[in-house]
């Protein structure tokens, strides 16, 4: 990889394909997409890892994701919130308004829904983790169907939700 060249690799799973961007300091993007443009062998380590952690996580075998991150974009707001989301444990979940508080600002909770909106980290940066304070599911950027498959991998059933695997 040239210097300050990312490389970008697909992976198919049980919410659709995930395209992997990397630069060489990380994962900078893990993003949903329709279908992968290109599927090619991971020649990089990092790629690799995440990958094989990837696998893990949906197996259910792990709880945890070890690759550094480089994220490409985001404002100081928007990154106090995403390391706010990598603190939320495995099957558990936060408000808006507690990360809101937890970033020092209690009163922009629909700011850390922009924030996770625009989250370029998906999964590994759990913004899935993120219901409203009632306890319902709220908003994800890649539908309300992946969110809960994501939180019910995680042991995580909102009351009043219907389950969306289809086991």
């Amino acid at each position: 990889m040239k210097s300050g060249q990312s490389v970008v690799y697909y992976r198919s799973n049980a919410v659709g394909w995930l395209e992997l961007r990397f630069s060489e300091q990380g994962l900078q993007t893990l993003s949903y997409v329709p279908q992968p443009r290109e599927v090619a062998p991971s020649k990089s380590p990092m790629a690799k890892l995440l990958i094989a952690e990837l696998d893990r996580y949906f197996n259910g075998e792990t709880t945890t994701f070890s690759v550094p991150l480089d994220p490409e974009s985001g404002t100081a707001f928007q990154r106090k919130v995403w390391e706010q989301l990598s603190k939320i444990p495995y099957g558990q979940t936060r408000s808006y308004a507690e990360i809101a508080a937890s970033v020092g600002n209690p009163l922009a909770a629909r700011a850390v829904g922009s924030a996770n909106k625009n989250n370029p980290i998906a999964i590994v940066v759990p913004c899935h983790r993120v219901i409203k304070a009632d306890g319902t599911l709220g908003g994800y950027n890649s539908g309300p169907g992946v969110k809960k498959i994501l939180l019910e991998l995680e042991g995580i059933r909102l009351p009043g939700e219907v389950s969306a695997r289809k086991d």
